[in-house]
């Protein structure tokens, strides 16, 4: 979300929003390595999403975003919703995913970044509830824009039991759906082998805590799963002090393909190229090593097949230009 939205949507609806949000952008953030952290994390969190309460907020938000990913020059945004926090206002989670796919598409066909849908369930939930969106996210699986393209589990790594999510992600599956649980940035290196054991995802969010044991890096090697690594959430969260911390080189060096993300703008306020500033300027990532990551990040997309095409033509088409 905006920060302008985010503004503008609180005093329509009369929330009041956190000084902590709003009075010195981006929110100054405290570790959430303890639990006390989370919650100040998760409160933020909690707030922008209070703002939205209505379809018209809704459209906004998934057009916006898709706008704002195409003007850094992004082919193809896999937007993330979990359609339970605006069911009430809506009628329903099933129009709440309908309006959401209905603008994905709309958007898509007008310019914008072109938009997937991923459907996400909650740690802090019941696992019921995850098959629930599982079967939601199945009846609307496709391969396009305007369609669900992947199912997901997201909130607190330390809450709920990953294992028990399994019924969940093997109803995706049998949909088509690619599967893209978050595991291993809280929680170590275990977290993530239990994610692969018991959800078999195709890749993970985060996942840079793997680093800790190599046996974990050669497993996400071996099995082709990819990580989205997020530097800037990284830092900003406090899982690593700064971006030499951040261990993206060592995930590339093991060979497993790598989308690089910049998670949520609005909490960390740093954007899609900021990554991959970060990457240059901080982890000195020549051109062709970011040409590469950009790759990457296509290749592990669920994409269509033509736009993956056009995207890795251009990304050798900058290289190819890129001065000496």
């Amino acid at each position: 979300m905006r920060l302008a939205t985010l503004i503008e949507l609180a005093a329509e609806h009369g929330v009041r929003l956190p000084d902590a949000l709003v009075g010195q952008w981006p929110p100054k953030l405290a570790s959430v390595q303890d639990e006390r952290g989370w919650f100040r994390f998760q409160r933020l969190y909690d707030a922008a999403r209070a703002c939205v309460r209505a379809e018209a907020d809704m459209r906004r938000l998934v057009r916006e975003a898709a706008l704002d990913d195409a003007s850094e020059g992004s082919r193809w945004l896999e937007l993330q919703v979990d359609p339970t926090s605006y069911a009430p206002f809506v009628g329903g989670l099933t129009p709440a995913l309908e309006i959401v796919l209905d603008e994905a598409a709309a958007v898509s066909r007008e310019g914008g970044a072109q938009v997937g849908v991923m459907v996400a369930a909650s740690r802090i939930r019941h696992p019921l509830d995850a098959r629930t969106l599982a079967r939601l996210a199945a009846r609307y699986a496709g391969q396009g824009p305007g369609t669900v393209v992947g199912f997901g589990l997201s909130n607190d790594e330390r809450r709920g039991e990953t294992p028990e999510f399994s019924g969940a992600f093997d109803i995706a599956r049998r949909a088509g759906l690619a599967l893209m649980p978050h595991a291993g940035e809280l929680l170590g290196p275990l977290a993530v082998a239990e994610t692969l054991d018991t959800l078999r995802p195709d890749r993970i969010g985060h996942g840079v805590r793997a680093v800790e044991d190599p046996r974990v890096l050669d497993r996400l090697a071996a099995e082709g799963v990819g990580l989205e690594v997020c530097p800037g959430s990284n830092i900003a969260l406090g899982i690593y002090l700064d971006a030499q911390e951040v261990p993206l080189r060592q995930v590339l060096a093991a060979g497993i393909p790598v989308a690089l993300g910049a998670d949520d703008p609005l909490l960390f306020g740093t954007r899609l190229v900021d990554q991959y500033a970060m990457a240059r300027d901080e982890l000195g990532f020549s051109d062709p090593e970011l040409a590469e990551l950009a790759r990457g990040s296509i290749r592990t997309s669920t994409a269509p097949a033509e736009l993956k095409a056009a995207a890795l033509a251009d990304i050798d088409r900058w290289l190819a230009s890129a001065p000496l």
